[in-house]
């Protein structure tokens, strides 16, 4: 794939005047359903949806700082399965269109930097950067389990991100640079993951 389609060419998203503006979860769902027919496609980002708002609780913000991450995490590859060329150009045109908060617009934008070309810069965009890749990857390795994530252990992650030809396309390198840009170890964010990813979907 070319990924110089992707190059969003812009990092101002959205209007200053829409700050708090988010749409519903029911709206945000039926986005989805329009748009993404590929059920692994939607668990992955509903994932990430509970992963971003789960983060958002455990360092104290408020349920609506809560719900905006959520929104961010639920809708960040929202136009990967019709639009993989020009991926994030459409959800960040759609959002924009619907007056939603610049700063979810901005963390979508920037959830892979080398590929978009929009640096993480708050904590809602390195966060999202930090769990988009991990989370896919836990989840794949849950799946080879017996027990799914129950008994998993850090140190098993840890071994089958060693492993290149496992979840072969999961890039280690943008998880070690978004560990890096959050100042979270990659141990801790798999910790993260394991904790709470299992409730993902409930």
């Amino acid at each position: 794939m070319d990924f110089e389609s992707m190059k969003l060419n812009r990092t101002e998203f959205g209007q200053a005047s829409n700050q708090g503006n988010v749409i519903s979860e029911e709206e945000a769902f039926e986005l989805l359903q329009d748009w993404v027919k590929n059920e692994k496609l939607i668990v992955h980002m509903r994932q990430v949806g509970h992963l971003m708002r789960e983060y958002a609780a455990s360092i104290g913000l408020s349920e609506e700082d809560q719900y905006r991450w959520f929104l961010a995490g639920l809708l960040h590859d929202a136009d990967w399965e019709k639009w993989p060329e020009t991926h994030c150009h459409k959800i960040i045109e759609e959002l924009e269109d619907r007056s939603v908060d610049p700063e979810i617009i901005r963390a979508i934008a920037s959830h892979g930097p080398r590929y978009f070309g929009v640096e993480p810069v708050t904590p809602m965009d390195k966060m999202l950067y930090a769990f988009d890749e991990l989370s896919g990857f836990v989840h794949a390795y849950s799946l080879m389990r017996p027990n799914d994530y129950e008994g998993m252990e850090v140190k098993g992650v840890k071994k089958r991100l060693k492993d290149k030809t496992f979840a072969a396309q999961v890039s280690r390198e943008d998880i070690a640079d978004a560990s890096a840009r959050a100042g979270i170890s990659v141990e801790d964010l798999i910790r993260f993951v394991i904790d709470h990813q299992p409730n993902a979907l409930n």
